[in-house]
């Protein structure tokens, strides 16, 4: 084997070693290693050159990508996610007639459309479904991700925050909890325009808590600006908080007969 596949290939190795020991800064480390020395494979992309161990560069590539997609879940880091995923994304398109499939091509492809879900980059997801075959659209993940793109703009939010439980791959958790917080932060914002107040019991209710720890848990970090009292949020506090601007009717009222005056001599 080419002395400096064999290099990468044992310094990945250790890489997976600590990513099982969820030694993350060692990983990140690695990382960054193993990053500076593909570049010294003329086989990737973008050169994508015929050379004799083309293949296994190519694999050897993919699979240290596919980990680092996945690294940047663990660590809850989106920038990083998406800067690896589109360097992993040349493998699956560019380099897909030249390489065995990936098991990891699919719950990656359908991470991706659950984190532009979760950044409500709604184009940029429907962009990315175009682009997949038909076989890709039937399989779980993917459809997974479909699935609660269409319950979120149908306003099922309760199908939304229920799909955390049937998650196709431990991946998605992190983003399934982003997205229940957008949920909830979305339902809360109605409801205090809505209601002066809700009972515990309502409140708990329309924002989907299992219990009354959590809704009073969300209240303290999220919204301290309501109130809780007498077994009831208040919701008043916050309306009373925010600023009202005055609407400038004598300027506009000029400014209306001004325009008016103008017209009139024009015609």
């Amino acid at each position: 084997m080419d002395p400096k596949l064999t290099e990468v290939a044992q310094l990945f190795e250790r890489f997976k070693a600590a990513f099982v020991r969820n030694d993350f800064d060692t990983c990140s480390n690695f990382l960054s290693q193993l990053k500076v020395k593909l570049t010294e494979f003329g086989s990737l992309p973008p050169l994508f050159q015929n050379t004799p161990n083309a293949v296994k560069e190519l694999t050897l590539a993919r699979d240290i990508y596919e980990h680092a997609v996945v690294l940047s879940v663990k660590i809850e880091d989106q920038d990083a996610f998406e800067r690896d995923f589109f360097q992993l994304k040349s493998y699956y398109v560019d380099a897909h007639d030249r390489l065995p499939s990936s098991p990891q091509e699919h719950p990656i492809l359908g991470l991706n459309l659950l984190r532009l879900l979760v950044q409500n980059r709604i184009a940029e997801f429907h962009t990315e479904l175009e682009l997949l075959s038909s076989a890709a659209l039937e399989n779980p993940c993917i459809k997974h991700a479909v699935e609660l793109e269409q319950s979120f703009m149908e306003g099922a939010y309760n199908r939304v925050l229920s799909a955390r439980q049937t998650v196709p791959h431990e991946t998605y958790v992190y983003f399934m909890d982003l997205l229940a917080k957008t949920v909830r932060d979305e339902i809360a914002g109605c409801s205090e325009k809505a209601y002066d107040s809700l009972s515990i019991k309502d409140a708990r209710q329309m924002l989907l808590f299992p219990s009354d720890r959590e809704l009073l848990a969300y209240v303290s970090e999220d919204h301290p600006e309501w109130e809780v009292k007498n077994d009831a949020v208040y919701f008043q506090k916050a309306k009373e908080s925010a600023p009202c601007k005055e609407i400038p009717s004598l300027q506009l009222i000029n400014q209306t007969l001004s325009y008016a005056r103008e017209l009139e001599r024009i015609v």
